[in-house]
């Protein structure tokens, strides 16, 4: 093997658990330094040479594109007024254009489509790459826009003012440099604004920390200073909520991930709104805050469950007058997974054992609550993603891991779901059938996982099987078309299922499958209990002999890269092979890297002794050890990735190879923290991605 220059002088070194204090390769934290690039460059050139060179790789390459520029693709849209707009990438456009239809025109098989913004064009005017990154309007009108523009995919941005409906940005409108800036409306003349402003307006874990009023024509230093949080916060925000009779303005100081302060913004006077720091707020519904608990809550004698939604008056969080009313509480096996409000009523999205429902729940003038199931096929994943305001009419998407992306539209008085578009078949779904199981992990706790594979699988142990999981951050994995990947929208069901492979969906710990508590359960000193109930999936899969080690591969994202890592330093003899994606890695560490510090609630402070003594027990990076095999990996990373820091990637890779083991390793220079830019790239690392699996699993 082929090792870059500037790692060979490290493959004589020995490596200890106890050598933690002598990092070999934080040079590689260097995100564009001429070393360190030049290694990435090496060792991205070694995987070119050994994966994509191969006939396999071409053949799951253009598989790949040939899905991801699928016209057939499903749109998804975002309705404003009596436009429909969409972000649409596709071979001609592959940074894509932001367009508009009618809803009468979208409702044709060939709608015809006005483009609002093309990001290629715009590109290719100012001389790099930009990703579009959204567009906050002014409603109702939905005129004036704030466009997020992206150089290169990071999360910092430049935002730029936008006439929807000319299709052009305005001259001397609002314009902000790029900076991780958080930014809202509040009249057609006024926006709050949390950006960069120079020295300490940012916090350490490198957000606004300052909120101020920007009015229009006004040099951005002239902006009034509202509030200022404290530096160890993760951010600040505001906005304004528009309600039936009037509009409340919100400033939120986010303490952590999981933490914040709510205040309302009265005349300037900035008022404590009195409700529990873990406490969502979703929105408005008759002019009464829309409020999801994350803990129990105990106020005014009376006691709330975690998971509960709640209408409370403001008056009563804040002057202590008005009423608190429960719309929604969770139970053991079905939990509220999201709450879309409007005027017209509550949209709440459920969880019974990690498969949707969805309800609307309004409140009749007799002040009880009339609730409606909208009627949907079952085992499958919804969202809603888009209600209009005035109708109330609204779309959603049901998608399965077998059933295309669907888009609905349903009407708000009859609640009947239209079939307005359908993608076309990715791979021939009838081959295939959807098992879900249940195993226990190490302490009992009951774990549930999907297994998609051919219906005429044989269960002999040499099924080559692909686990994704995920495990953290609240998030809930559900059913997907997309397998592991967003926006693959059924290439893997080519690329993997009909090849023979068996696909996996593990619902561990630390997600929020069963609500808040699930997520719980798996922080700090608990997240240990997601590693373990991964192993207890892959156990479970050798135990009724669907595959056995050698044939089971695993892969993981962000958290999930240090899921899959921690794991394989944990139980290298479990696996494979591993697939690992803009990971955290280096735990020691992770908290002085870019987005960090903001992290630190959901895995705790490094730097304080009590807590870096139980982090290091699962710490990916400090755990391997030179006289272990571990499985082949594959990592990849984006050198614009400003949310996790690439050099997590890039220092595990090179300390595993410096010990002998087998390692790829992939980094797009552009694409941010989602690793890709344009449908090509997403293509390109998808297939490197299988032929490692399939290289090491058959």
């Amino acid at each position: 093997m082929h090792y870059p220059k500037y790692y060979l002088a490290f493959l004589l070194v020995s490596y200890s658990i106890t050598s933690i204090a002598i990092d070999q390769h934080l040079w590689l934290e260097d995100i564009d330094g001429d070393k360190s690039m030049q290694w990435v460059k090496e060792t991205n050139q070694i995987t070119q040479e050994k994966l994509a060179s191969t006939k396999l790789y071409n053949d799951l390459y253009q598989q790949a594109l040939t899905v991801l520029n699928n016209e057939s693709r499903l749109p998804v849209v975002n309705q404003k007024g009596k436009w429909l707009y969409n972000f649409w990438q596709d071979k001609k456009h592959p940074r894509g254009i932001y367009r508009k239809t009618s809803l009468k025109q979208f409702r044709k098989k060939n709608p015809k489509w006005s483009t609002v913004l093309d990001m290629d064009a715009y590109s290719k005017k100012h001389g790099k790459n930009y990703d579009y990154h959204g567009m906050t309007c002014l409603a109702p009108e939905n005129i004036i826009c704030l466009a997020q523009l992206s150089p290169g995919g990071s999360d910092a941005v430049e935002i730029k003012e936008f006439n929807l409906k000319k299709g052009e940005f305005i001259e001397n409108g609002f314009n902000i440099p790029v900076a991780k800036t958080r930014v809202s409306w509040i009249d057609k003349d006024t926006i709050f604004i949390g950006t960069d402003f120079g020295e300490n307006s940012m916090t350490e874990s490198g957000y606004p920390r300052i909120i101020k009023k920007w009015k229009r024509g006004t040099a951005l230093s002239e902006a009034q200073t509202l509030y200022t949080a404290s530096e160890k916060s993760m951010a600040a925000s505001a906005y304004r909520l528009n309600q039936d009779s009037y509009s409340i303005d919100i400033i939120n100081e986010t303490t952590s991930f999981w933490s914040n302060k709510k205040f309302l913004l009265k005349e300037d006077k900035i008022i404590p709104i009195q409700l529990p720091d873990s406490a969502n707020l979703s929105g408005t519904y008759q002019d009464k805050l829309v409020v999801s608990l994350k803990k129990e809550w105990e106020f005014n004698g009376s006691k709330y469950m975690q998971g509960e939604v709640l209408l409370i008056d403001i008056g009563l969080l804040t002057e202590g007058k008005g009423e608190i009313e429960s719309v929604i509480k969770p139970n053991k096996t079905t939990i509220i997974n999201n709450v879309d409000t409007s005027k017209h009523g509550l949209l709440i999205t459920l969880l019974e054992d990690v498969k949707a429902k969805l309800c609307l729940f309004q409140k009749k003038d007799d002040g009880k609550w009339d609730i409606q199931e909208i009627p949907f096929p079952e085992n499958g994943a919804l969202s809603v993603t888009s209600v209009d305001e005035e109708s109330g009419d609204f779309f959603v998407q049901y998608e399965s891991f077998i059933t295309p992306p669907s888009l609905y539209h349903i009407n708000n008085k009859t609640l009947k779901p239209q079939l307005l578009k359908q993608q076309d078949e990715a791979f021939d779904s009838s081959k295939f059938k959807v098992e879900q199981y249940f195993t226990k992990s190490l302490d009992g706790t009951r774990i549930p996982y999907f297994a998609v594979m051919d219906k005429q699988t044989v269960f002999d142990a040499k099924n080559p099987t692909h686990i994704f999981s995920y495990g953290g951050f609240r998030n809930s994995l559900t059913p997907s078309y997309s397998g592991s990947y967003e926006a693959l929208s059924g290439a893997y069901g080519k690329l993997w299922l009909e090849r023979g492979g068996v696909f996996v969906l593990a619902n561990i710990r630390g997600g929020g499958e069963y609500g808040p508590a699930w997520h719980a359960a798996a922080l700090l000193k608990n997240r240990h209990k997601a590693y373990e109930d991964f192993e207890a999936v892959a156990q479970s899969l050798i135990d009724k002999k669907i595959t056995s080690s050698k044939h089971l591969g695993i892969e993981g994202r962000s958290n999930g890269g240090l899921l899959v890592t921690a794991t394989m330093t944990r139980r290298p003899d479990l696996y494979g092979a591993v697939i690992c994606g803009a990971p955290l890695i280096d735990m020691k560490r992770y908290n002085k890297l870019l987005a960090g510090a903001s992290w630190v609630g959901e895995y705790g402070n490094p730097d304080e002794p009590d807590m870096w003594n139980y982090i290091k027990t699962y710490s990916p990076y400090q755990n391997v050890k030179p006289d272990t095999k571990y499985p082949p990996i594959f990592f990849y990373t984006s050198t614009r990735d400003d949310r996790v820091h690439p050099g997590h990637a890039r220092k595990m890779a090179a300390k595993m190879l410096s010990l002998g083991n087998k390692v790829e390793y992939y980094e797009n220079i552009e694409g941010g923290h989602h690793g890709f830019s344009t449908n090509e790239q997403l293509a390109h690392r998808v297939a490197l991605s299988y032929t490692h699996l399939w290289k090491n699993l058959k």
